[in-house]
């Protein structure tokens, strides 16, 4: 396996990169950045620690990530597993990284900062979805945000339902657990009670 060594070998190979992939970053929230984000029901965190990187799915209903002003951004950390990777991880090094996907969109936006972990009482409350609001809110100061063309999408064909694979063809979580456990937790008990814990604890 011939593997690259350095930064100028990977230049070489790959070349300069075009102006349209230089001029579309910004240091700030541009209007046409701000309704891209508005739409969005989905993105993923990504974040780095001591332990390595972690990078997890966000999703709520759209526009769940709040624009407060042009260099900030409000996430809220909704119910969970409570392994709270994320956020460790931020507490001890404030890099940040999001991918926002829009359902139907091929373009992803990305938006790279750094972020710290508010648990301020009036803003907890400003982001209550049903009476429950969430036990933090990360605030992430933009330290640049641009657009990630289609080409990926478009290869992956990711929003084409026809190409949805069946759920039941792929292990389940209980399936998974079992298997990990030698049947201690896990199996179909768990995917039973699943829609059920999922409703009580959404929000």
């Amino acid at each position: 396996m011939t593997i690259v060594q350095s930064v100028e070998e990977l230049e070489a190979l790959y070349g300069s990169p075009g102006d349209t992939s230089l001029e579309k970053v910004a240091e700030y929230m541009t209007e046409a950045y701000a309704r891209i984000i508005a739409e969005a029901p989905f993105c993923a965190l990504a974040t780095v620690g001591p332990e390595g990187l972690d990078c997890s799915p966000r999703g709520d209903l759209k526009g769940f990530v709040r624009i407060q002003d042009s260099k900030t951004l409000l996430l809220p950390d909704r119910r969970g597993n409570n392994r709270i990777d994320s956020l460790r991880n931020v507490i001890r090094d404030p890099r940040v990284a999001l991918m926002f996907l829009v359902p139907g969109s091929g373009n992803a936006l990305r938006v790279n900062g750094r972020a710290k972990i508010s648990i301020d009482v009036e803003l907890l409350n400003s982001f209550s979805v049903k009476g429950k609001a969430p036990r933090s809110v990360m605030v992430i100061d933009i330290g640049e945000i641009y657009f990630q063309c289609a080409r990926a999408l478009v290869r992956s064909d990711l929003w084409n339902p026809d190409n949805h694979v069946d759920p039941k063809t792929l292990p389940t979580p209980g399936d998974i657990l079992a298997s990990m456990t030698q049947g201690r937790i896990g199996g179909k008990p768990y995917d039973d009670a699943w829609q059920d814990r999922a409703e009580n604890t959404m929000w």
